[in-house]
């Protein structure tokens, strides 16, 4: 926790946002927390493989749309050094958990080979047709997505691009 506070003392600093990076920046960040909050409406941790809904389009939906508002933050900061560093870390923390999670999955979950042999680990196939026929794309629970708090990530992004919107404001009368 303390190193995210770094962190986004280092991101706040080395941002350089305007209006248009951070319009820019939400074609980003949008498009990732829905992916999330779809996910999290899905996914029953460790009690069923998740394999509807967004997960029949990859298996890693949460961090596809981590990358997703990532890379749309960096595109808000206007900062080619904080992009870098957010692709770096992402890839540095995240590919790890992936592999670890796998190991987890074919464990407990027999139907995981299938699955990954049909699913791409983390981005679509252009043209990938989607759950199966009898994994069905609706499905969502509001309840899962409230017991997964994933609304935090939204809270968390409208609290970032404020402090953006004050920077830029702060910017442009000094």
């Amino acid at each position: 926790m303390p190193l995210g506070f770094v962190l986004a003392v280092v991101y706040f600093w080395l941002a350089r946002p305007s209006w248009g990076s951070m319009a820019m920046g939400a074609i980003g960040i949008l498009p990732g927390l829905f992916i999330r909050g779809l996910a999290s409406g899905h996914v029953r941790k460790n009690e069923e493989l998740a394999t509807s809904g967004p997960y029949g389009y990859t298996r890693n939906p949460l961090y596809l749309g981590s990358l997703l508002i990532g890379i749309g933050f960096a595109v808000a900061a206007r900062s080619w050094w904080v992009g870098v560093a957010l692709v770096v870390m992402f890839f540095a923390i995240y590919l790890p958990v992936i592999r670890d999670e796998e190991i987890f999955l074919r464990q407990k979950f027999p139907e995981f080979e299938e699955y990954a042999g049909r699913v791409p680990r983390m981005f679509p196939r252009i043209g990938l047709r989607g759950p199966g026929e009898n994994e069905e794309l609706s499905g969502f629970s509001f309840a899962l997505y409230l017991k997964h708090r994933e609304y935090n990530a939204l809270l968390g992004a409208l609290a970032i691009m404020a402090v953006l919107m004050v920077k830029i404001v702060f910017l442009q009368r000094h």
